[in-house]
Protein backbone atom coordinates (compact mmCIF):
# COMPACT_ATOMS: atom_id res chain seq x y z
CA UNK A 1 0.00 0.00 0.00
CA UNK A 2 1.05 3.60 -0.56
CA UNK A 3 1.90 5.58 2.56
CA UNK A 4 -0.55 8.49 2.56
CA UNK A 5 -0.77 9.68 6.14
CA UNK A 6 -1.10 13.27 4.93
CA UNK A 7 -2.97 13.93 1.69
CA UNK A 8 -2.65 17.61 0.80
CA UNK A 9 -5.38 19.25 -1.31
CA UNK A 10 -4.47 22.16 -3.58
CA UNK A 11 -6.46 23.95 -6.31
CA UNK A 12 -4.84 23.15 -9.65
CA UNK A 13 -5.46 26.64 -11.05
CA UNK A 14 -3.15 28.33 -8.48
CA UNK A 15 0.38 27.61 -9.62
CA UNK A 16 2.10 29.15 -6.59
CA UNK A 17 0.04 26.98 -4.23
CA UNK A 18 0.78 23.93 -6.35
CA UNK A 19 4.51 24.67 -6.22
CA UNK A 20 4.26 24.97 -2.43
CA UNK A 21 2.48 21.60 -2.29
CA UNK A 22 5.25 19.98 -4.35
CA UNK A 23 7.86 21.31 -1.88
CA UNK A 24 5.84 20.27 1.17
CA UNK A 25 6.46 17.23 3.36
CA UNK A 26 3.03 15.74 2.59
CA UNK A 27 3.01 12.05 1.67
CA UNK A 28 0.54 12.69 -1.15
CA UNK A 29 -0.94 15.66 -2.99
CA UNK A 30 -4.12 15.95 -4.98
CA UNK A 31 -4.48 18.72 -7.52
CA UNK A 32 -8.12 19.74 -7.42
CA UNK A 33 -10.27 20.35 -10.48
CA UNK A 34 -13.54 20.15 -8.55
CA UNK A 35 -14.79 22.02 -5.46
CA UNK A 36 -11.82 24.37 -5.05
CA UNK A 37 -12.05 25.62 -8.65
CA UNK A 38 -14.70 28.08 -9.95
CA UNK A 39 -16.64 26.89 -12.98
CA UNK A 40 -14.98 29.42 -15.24
CA UNK A 41 -11.51 28.19 -14.25
CA UNK A 42 -11.98 24.46 -14.91
CA UNK A 43 -10.08 24.40 -18.21
CA UNK A 44 -7.23 26.45 -16.75
CA UNK A 45 -7.09 24.09 -13.77
CA UNK A 46 -6.81 21.03 -16.00
CA UNK A 47 -4.01 22.62 -18.01
CA UNK A 48 -2.32 23.76 -14.81
CA UNK A 49 -2.49 20.26 -13.34
CA UNK A 50 -0.88 18.69 -16.39
CA UNK A 51 1.88 21.30 -16.54
CA UNK A 52 2.61 21.02 -12.82
CA UNK A 53 2.76 17.23 -12.86
CA UNK A 54 5.24 17.32 -15.74
CA UNK A 55 7.35 20.28 -14.67
CA UNK A 56 7.68 20.11 -10.88
CA UNK A 57 9.80 17.81 -8.74
CA UNK A 58 7.38 15.71 -6.71
CA UNK A 59 10.01 13.54 -5.09
CA UNK A 60 8.52 10.40 -3.55
CA UNK A 61 5.03 11.86 -3.17
CA UNK A 62 1.97 10.17 -4.56
CA UNK A 63 0.40 12.58 -7.04
CA UNK A 64 -3.32 12.54 -7.71
CA UNK A 65 -5.84 14.74 -9.50
CA UNK A 66 -9.37 15.13 -8.22
CA UNK A 67 -11.44 15.29 -11.37
CA UNK A 68 -15.04 16.46 -11.52
CA UNK A 69 -17.86 14.22 -10.40
CA UNK A 70 -19.32 11.35 -12.43
CA UNK A 71 -21.88 12.61 -14.90
CA UNK A 72 -20.29 16.03 -15.30
CA UNK A 73 -19.76 17.17 -18.85
CA UNK A 74 -16.01 17.53 -18.50
CA UNK A 75 -15.04 14.25 -16.88
CA UNK A 76 -14.07 12.22 -19.97
CA UNK A 77 -12.01 15.09 -21.37
CA UNK A 78 -10.21 15.36 -18.04
CA UNK A 79 -9.49 11.64 -17.89
CA UNK A 80 -8.34 11.49 -21.51
CA UNK A 81 -5.99 14.47 -21.26
CA UNK A 82 -4.53 13.45 -17.92
CA UNK A 83 -3.83 9.88 -19.03
CA UNK A 84 -2.31 11.06 -22.30
CA UNK A 85 -0.23 13.97 -21.06
CA UNK A 86 0.70 13.31 -17.40
CA UNK A 87 2.66 10.03 -17.13
CA UNK A 88 3.86 10.92 -13.59
CA UNK A 89 0.24 10.87 -12.35
CA UNK A 90 -0.34 8.04 -9.86
CA UNK A 91 -4.08 8.11 -9.18
CA UNK A 92 -7.36 9.77 -10.03
CA UNK A 93 -9.42 10.92 -7.05
CA UNK A 94 -13.11 10.54 -7.94
CA UNK A 95 -15.59 12.71 -6.00
CA UNK A 96 -19.19 11.88 -5.12
CA UNK A 97 -19.14 8.25 -6.17
CA UNK A 98 -22.59 6.88 -5.34
CA UNK A 99 -22.95 3.57 -7.17
CA UNK A 100 -20.96 0.89 -8.93
CA UNK A 101 -22.06 2.28 -12.29
CA UNK A 102 -19.91 5.34 -11.61
CA UNK A 103 -16.90 3.05 -11.20
CA UNK A 104 -17.77 1.18 -14.39
CA UNK A 105 -17.90 4.46 -16.29
CA UNK A 106 -14.44 5.49 -15.04
CA UNK A 107 -12.94 2.10 -15.81
CA UNK A 108 -14.31 2.31 -19.37
CA UNK A 109 -12.73 5.73 -19.82
CA UNK A 110 -9.41 4.40 -18.57
CA UNK A 111 -9.63 1.47 -20.98
CA UNK A 112 -10.25 3.87 -23.86
CA UNK A 113 -7.58 6.42 -23.03
CA UNK A 114 -4.95 4.73 -20.91
CA UNK A 115 -3.55 1.87 -22.98
CA UNK A 116 -0.29 3.68 -23.71
CA UNK A 117 0.62 4.14 -20.03
CA UNK A 118 3.52 2.03 -18.77
CA UNK A 119 1.85 1.78 -15.35
CA UNK A 120 -1.93 1.60 -14.93
CA UNK A 121 -3.67 4.53 -13.32
CA UNK A 122 -5.34 3.73 -10.00
CA UNK A 123 -8.57 5.06 -8.53
CA UNK A 124 -9.22 6.71 -5.17
CA UNK A 125 -12.91 6.91 -4.37
CA UNK A 126 -14.60 9.64 -2.34
CA UNK A 127 -17.67 8.63 -0.37
CA UNK A 128 -19.45 11.91 0.35
CA UNK A 129 -23.20 11.46 -0.05
CA UNK A 130 -25.89 9.45 1.70
CA UNK A 131 -26.29 7.21 -1.35
CA UNK A 132 -22.54 6.72 -1.62
CA UNK A 133 -22.37 5.59 2.00
CA UNK A 134 -25.33 3.26 1.52
CA UNK A 135 -23.46 1.59 -1.35
CA UNK A 136 -19.87 1.89 -0.10
CA UNK A 137 -19.33 -1.85 0.43
CA UNK A 138 -20.33 -2.67 -3.15
CA UNK A 139 -18.30 0.24 -4.50
CA UNK A 140 -15.17 -0.75 -2.58
CA UNK A 141 -15.03 -4.22 -4.12
CA UNK A 142 -16.13 -3.35 -7.62
CA UNK A 143 -12.81 -2.85 -9.41
CA UNK A 144 -9.20 -3.89 -8.97
CA UNK A 145 -8.20 -0.35 -9.95
CA UNK A 146 -9.59 1.02 -6.67
CA UNK A 147 -6.96 1.40 -3.96
CA UNK A 148 -8.58 3.67 -1.37
CA UNK A 149 -11.79 5.14 0.03
CA UNK A 150 -11.85 8.77 1.20
CA UNK A 151 -14.50 10.27 3.46
CA UNK A 152 -15.77 13.55 2.00
CA UNK A 153 -17.13 14.93 5.24
CA UNK A 154 -18.17 18.38 3.98
CA UNK A 155 -20.40 17.21 1.14
CA UNK A 156 -21.63 14.31 3.26
CA UNK A 157 -22.80 16.78 5.90
CA UNK A 158 -24.75 18.68 3.25
CA UNK A 159 -26.12 15.44 1.80
CA UNK A 160 -27.74 14.34 5.06
CA UNK A 161 -28.90 17.85 6.02
CA UNK A 162 -26.71 18.16 9.12
CA UNK A 163 -26.55 21.52 10.83
CA UNK A 164 -23.35 23.52 10.78
CA UNK A 165 -20.87 24.84 8.25
CA UNK A 166 -17.59 23.71 9.84
CA UNK A 167 -16.03 20.90 7.82
CA UNK A 168 -15.11 17.89 9.92
CA UNK A 169 -16.53 19.17 13.20
CA UNK A 170 -19.59 17.94 15.06
CA UNK A 171 -22.29 20.52 15.68
CA UNK A 172 -22.21 21.56 19.36
CA UNK A 173 -25.92 20.77 19.69
CA UNK A 174 -25.34 17.11 18.79
CA UNK A 175 -25.43 15.80 22.36
CA UNK A 176 -26.96 13.10 24.50
CA UNK A 177 -28.98 14.71 27.28
CA UNK A 178 -30.13 12.75 30.30
CA UNK A 179 -31.77 13.57 33.63
CA UNK A 180 -30.28 12.46 36.94
CA UNK A 181 -32.34 10.96 39.78
CA UNK A 182 -32.10 14.38 41.42
CA UNK A 183 -33.82 15.95 38.42
CA UNK A 184 -30.77 17.68 36.94
CA UNK A 185 -30.06 17.48 33.22
CA UNK A 186 -26.58 16.89 31.86
CA UNK A 187 -25.37 16.60 28.28
CA UNK A 188 -22.51 14.70 26.67
CA UNK A 189 -21.11 15.75 23.30
CA UNK A 190 -21.33 13.09 20.58
CA UNK A 191 -19.43 12.56 17.35
CA UNK A 192 -21.63 13.08 14.29
CA UNK A 193 -19.15 11.35 11.99
CA UNK A 194 -18.34 8.16 13.91
CA UNK A 195 -20.86 6.06 11.97
CA UNK A 196 -19.91 7.05 8.40
CA UNK A 197 -16.21 6.93 9.27
CA UNK A 198 -16.45 3.42 10.69
CA UNK A 199 -18.59 2.15 7.82
CA UNK A 200 -16.12 3.52 5.24
CA UNK A 201 -13.20 2.08 7.21
CA UNK A 202 -14.80 -1.38 7.40
CA UNK A 203 -15.64 -1.34 3.67
CA UNK A 204 -12.06 -0.38 2.86
CA UNK A 205 -10.53 -3.05 5.08
CA UNK A 206 -12.89 -5.73 3.76
CA UNK A 207 -11.39 -5.16 0.31
CA UNK A 208 -7.80 -4.42 1.37
CA UNK A 209 -7.99 -0.72 0.52
CA UNK A 210 -6.52 2.30 2.25
CA UNK A 211 -8.95 4.47 4.24
CA UNK A 212 -8.42 8.25 4.25
CA UNK A 213 -10.38 10.60 6.50
CA UNK A 214 -11.64 13.98 5.32
CA UNK A 215 -10.03 17.27 6.35
CA UNK A 216 -10.36 19.52 9.36
CA UNK A 217 -11.60 22.78 7.88
CA UNK A 218 -10.27 24.85 10.80
CA UNK A 219 -6.77 24.61 9.36
CA UNK A 220 -5.24 27.33 11.56
CA UNK A 221 -6.43 25.59 14.74
CA UNK A 222 -3.54 23.26 15.56
CA UNK A 223 -5.36 21.65 18.49
CA UNK A 224 -8.42 20.75 16.45
CA UNK A 225 -6.27 19.54 13.56
CA UNK A 226 -4.31 17.28 15.89
CA UNK A 227 -7.37 16.00 17.76
CA UNK A 228 -9.30 15.02 14.65
CA UNK A 229 -6.24 13.31 13.20
CA UNK A 230 -5.71 11.36 16.42
CA UNK A 231 -9.35 10.24 16.30
CA UNK A 232 -9.00 8.96 12.73
CA UNK A 233 -5.70 7.24 13.45
CA UNK A 234 -7.11 5.61 16.60
CA UNK A 235 -10.03 4.21 14.60
CA UNK A 236 -7.62 2.64 12.11
CA UNK A 237 -7.54 5.06 9.20
CA UNK A 238 -4.35 5.17 7.15
CA UNK A 239 -4.28 8.94 6.73
CA UNK A 240 -6.20 12.16 6.48
CA UNK A 241 -6.72 14.90 3.95
CA UNK A 242 -5.26 18.30 4.86
CA UNK A 243 -6.12 21.58 3.20
CA UNK A 244 -3.07 23.62 4.21
CA UNK A 245 0.62 22.78 4.66
CA UNK A 246 0.47 24.01 8.26
CA UNK A 247 -1.63 20.92 9.10
CA UNK A 248 0.89 18.40 7.80
CA UNK A 249 3.13 17.89 10.84
CA UNK A 250 0.33 17.63 13.40
CA UNK A 251 -1.60 15.24 11.18
CA UNK A 252 1.36 13.01 10.36
CA UNK A 253 2.33 12.70 14.02
CA UNK A 254 -1.09 11.25 14.79
CA UNK A 255 -0.52 8.41 12.33
CA UNK A 256 3.02 7.57 13.45
CA UNK A 257 3.14 5.50 16.67
CA UNK A 258 5.22 6.95 19.48
CA UNK A 259 8.27 5.30 20.96
CA UNK A 260 6.25 3.88 23.88
CA UNK A 261 3.72 2.32 21.54
CA UNK A 262 6.45 0.78 19.41
CA UNK A 263 8.27 -0.58 22.45
CA UNK A 264 5.08 -2.14 23.85
CA UNK A 265 4.24 -3.70 20.47
CA UNK A 266 7.69 -5.27 20.24
CA UNK A 267 7.42 -6.59 23.81
CA UNK A 268 4.11 -8.25 22.96
CA UNK A 269 5.58 -9.89 19.86
CA UNK A 270 8.70 -11.03 21.70
CA UNK A 271 6.68 -12.48 24.59
CA UNK A 272 4.53 -14.61 22.31
CA UNK A 273 7.56 -15.80 20.36
CA UNK A 274 9.00 -17.09 23.64
CA UNK A 275 5.65 -18.66 24.57
CA UNK A 276 5.54 -20.50 21.25
CA UNK A 277 8.88 -22.11 22.05
CA UNK A 278 7.18 -23.63 25.10
CA UNK A 279 4.20 -24.79 23.08
CA UNK A 280 1.85 -22.08 24.30
CA UNK A 281 -0.32 -19.79 22.17
CA UNK A 282 -0.95 -17.21 24.88
CA UNK A 283 1.10 -15.50 27.56
CA UNK A 284 0.73 -12.78 30.21
CA UNK A 285 2.39 -9.43 29.64
CA UNK A 286 2.01 -6.86 32.42
CA UNK A 287 -0.95 -8.77 33.82
CA UNK A 288 -2.77 -8.94 30.47
CA UNK A 289 -3.41 -11.98 28.31
CA UNK A 290 -1.64 -11.82 24.96
CA UNK A 291 -2.46 -14.16 22.07
CA UNK A 292 -2.28 -14.13 18.28
CA UNK A 293 -4.90 -11.39 17.96
CA UNK A 294 -2.62 -9.14 19.98
CA UNK A 295 0.26 -10.05 17.68
CA UNK A 296 -1.70 -8.87 14.65
CA UNK A 297 -2.52 -5.62 16.45
CA UNK A 298 1.14 -5.16 17.41
CA UNK A 299 2.28 -5.83 13.85
CA UNK A 300 -0.04 -3.06 12.64
CA UNK A 301 1.66 -0.65 15.08
CA UNK A 302 5.09 -1.63 13.79
CA UNK A 303 3.96 -1.28 10.19
CA UNK A 304 2.57 2.20 10.84
CA UNK A 305 5.86 3.23 12.41
CA UNK A 306 7.87 2.35 9.31
CA UNK A 307 10.60 0.88 11.51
Amino acid sequence: MRVTRTFLAVPANHRRMVESAARSTADAVFLDLEDAVPQGQKEAALLGAIEAINELDWGQKSVSVRINEPGSGSIETEVARLLKSAPRLDTLLIPKVEQTGHVDSLVSMIDRHGQHRTTPIRLEIMIETALGLANCEQIAGHSELIESLHFGVGDFSASIGAKGVDIGLSHPAYQLTSRSPQGDCSSTALDMWAYPMMRILVAARAHRLRAIDGPCGAFRDADLTRALAIKAASMGFDGKQVIHPCQIDATRSAFVPGDDEIRDARRVIAALVEAEKEGRGAVQVDGKLVDYANIRMAQRVIAMSGR
